[in-house]
């Protein structure tokens, strides 16, 4: 019995135009080698079929019996291959039912989801969107599975190791939101003694209830009067503009609760690195058109909040559950 690792596949295409041309030289003009070469071809053709294939006659060559039965089965598994190493098809939002899954974080949620599904909508209204909520280093694991298209979240926190691809969308920063009219807060700025005067909100998963703000004043000796610690954004407007807590958070969070409850915004006092929001892909997905199509409306929403301050974001404050930066 043959086997397939010893027959050359590649006689299997010039079985095919020997077969439609019945002609040793008419093969080897289509398959663009010389007459002794397409020749040589059909001779190798024969000893590994162990069959003439064509054999002459005084109306020329004509296919033997096992030729013709080996025809058709061999047209077919051509065409399936053809098919096979074709490129993928371009994607078509306007008709895709395709599910995206990302990994994100609350801030992410807050800053995002709002206008990427607006333009969704638009654009590919039959795709689905799942969000995963992660909250501290990338899930490896599902990207490598493919059970996560995309991860999105700030670097420092997300880790993600070499291997996976990844982009920078945007820098952010934190500032500090107060309720207007605030008694220790008169200006448009907050000195450090203000700072540490004033009793604080803050958003922690850390056990210390604790955040990258006290980490900062920790290295200074210094230390801010914490009376509230929460896990998430929900309530957050609400309360500061009810109390006089100040509230450290991204600033993008921070300035769209200012524009939905009667707070005011001021620049963090202490120097804090900016956090660079990544997104991240595992590079077997590069190259997928559908994949690398939803890349790009991620993007695009991402340069239009760079732009834009306001980054279009919706006036409703949804559920915030983040790990905290501050």
């Amino acid at each position: 019995m043959a086997e397939l690792r010893n027959f050359d596949l590649n006689l299997l295409v010039a079985f095919k135009v020997l077969m439609e041309e019945a002609s040793v030289s008419r093969a080897a003009e289509r398959m663009c080698i010389s007459q002794s070469a397409m020749s040589h071809v059909l001779q190798r053709l024969r000893q590994q079929l162990g069959d003439p294939v064509l054999v002459r006659t005084p109306k020329g060559m004509t296919p033997t019996q096992r030729a013709l039965s080996l025809h058709a089965p061999i047209c077919a598994l051509l065409n399936d291959a053809e098919r096979l190493i074709q490129p993928p098809e371009e994607f078509a939002p306007a008709t895709s039912q395709k599910r995206f899954v990302i990994a994100a974080n609350d801030y992410v949620e807050f800053t995002l989801l709002p206008p990427l599904i607006e333009k969704l909508s638009n654009c590919a209204p039959n795709v689905e969107i799942l969000v995963k909520q992660i909250n501290g280093k990338i899930p490896e694991s599902e990207i490598n599975n493919n059970e996560i298209d995309i991860a999105i979240g700030f670097d420092v926190i997300l880790d993600p190791p070499s291997y996976l691809c990844r982009e920078h969308l945007f820098s952010e920063h934190i500032i500090s939101i107060a309720r207007e009219n605030h008694p220790d807060l008169t200006g448009d700025e907050m000195s450090l003694e203000q700072f540490l005067k004033v009793k604080h909100m803050l958003m922690s998963r850390r056990a210390s209830g604790t955040g990258l703000i006290d980490d900062w004043l920790e290295q200074r000796g210094l230390t801010r009067k914490i009376s509230l610690i929460v896990p998430n954004f929900l309530a957050a407007p609400w309360i500061v503009a009810r109390t006089d807590l100040v509230l450290s958070l991204p600033a993008k969070i921070g300035e769209c609760l200012a524009r939905v409850a009667p707070l005011k915004t001021f620049p963090l006092p202490i120097s804090l690195p900016d956090y660079n929001l990544i997104m991240v892909w595992h590079s077997a997905q590069e190259k997928e058109p559908a994949h690398a199509w939803f890349r790009r409306q991620i993007i695009e929403i991402c340069d239009a909040l760079t732009t834009c301050p306001s980054g279009g974001l919706a006036p409703p404050c949804p559920d915030l559950r983040r790990k905290s930066l501050v």
